[in-house]
């Protein structure tokens, strides 16, 4: 059977474990092997962060899902690096790496439509790292390495909506002045994930997103409504400035709209094309 290694087994990483325990023998890297617990899948300890203990853990790999997010600083994806370098050392390379990138990548675009081949334009250090790993591990491909980058934007499920930033009134903007966001349910992440090994073309980027925009603002207030929760306030983008965190006005410095056509090729259903489709099932 082949060999699958999951690098960043959290909630992603669990629910495609659980669809690919009957087709591979999974593996996943974990910094404490005892307190490891997902059915079906074989601890191996090691640290992205220290390069010295990912020489034996990445060999006679098959396939790689690299889930785990760069370091908090700088322009560098060290963690990556550390990744590809041991993978260098070894003597066979894996056929394919899978990573879940970002739509940071691309920047502010003023909420215009995005295809994978448009320009990227990363304007914060968080979005220009994943871009370095993005490249990185591009360079794998001329070694022969299957590589798909995911450029995947907000991430929701039940387990992941944001009923705290609601519940504590944490304000929005105005309509007018609000920015366009996109998302993907967790469960569709993962069985686009899990389709990459049969239809993924080598070296291809995916945007993982449901193709059905929202603003911000429209956003926070769908899932206030499902949940039974006040909408949040409204706020001018100047007021914003003033009064939210650093790293949520990054957030809504950005505003894009991503296309999702080249997901036909993966021959992926979406079980939730839209935000409002999967609030819809969680009211009934």
């Amino acid at each position: 059977m082949r060999r699958a290694l999951i690098i960043g087994c959290g909630d992603i990483g669990r629910r495609v474990a659980l669809r690919l325990e009957h087709h591979f023998r999974l593996y996943a890297l974990t910094r404490d092997s005892r307190r490891f617990n997902v059915p079906g899948v074989i601890p191996i300890k090691a640290d992205l962060d220290q390069a010295d203990s990912l020489k034996g853990a990445v060999k006679g790999m098959h396939i790689l899902f690299h889930f785990v997010p760069p370091q908090p600083g700088g322009d560098r994806d060290i963690r990556t690096r550390h990744l590809v370098s041991a993978l260098l050392q070894g003597s066979i390379l894996p056929h394919q790496i899978i990573y879940i990138s970002t739509s940071g990548v691309y920047g502010n675009r003023g909420g215009t439509w995005l295809a994978e081949t448009s320009p990227v334009a990363p304007q914060t250090p968080r979005a220009r790292r994943r871009l370095d790993a993005e490249r990185v591990l591009l360079q794998l491909g001329f070694r022969g390495v299957r590589v798909n980058i995911l450029r995947t934007p907000g991430i929701y499920a039940e387990n992941r909506l944001p009923q705290k930033r609601i519940a504590a009134g944490t304000p929005v903007l105005y309509q007018e002045e609000d920015s366009i966001s996109n998302h993907i349910h967790a469960d569709d992440l993962a069985d686009i994930i899990c389709a990459l090994p049969r239809f993924g073309r080598p070296g291809r980027v995916y945007h993982a997103a449901d193709g059905c925009p929202l603003a911000m603002g429209e956003y926070m207030d769908a899932v206030a409504d499902a949940l039974g929760l006040q909408r949040p306030p409204r706020i001018s983008r100047k007021q914003a400035q003033e009064i939210l965190p650093d790293e949520m006005l990054s957030f809504l410095s950005e505003s894009r709209q991503l296309s999702n056509r080249r997901l036909a090729e993966l021959r992926v259903r979406l079980n939730y094309p839209s935000v409002k489709a999967f609030l819809g099932n969680l009211v009934r």
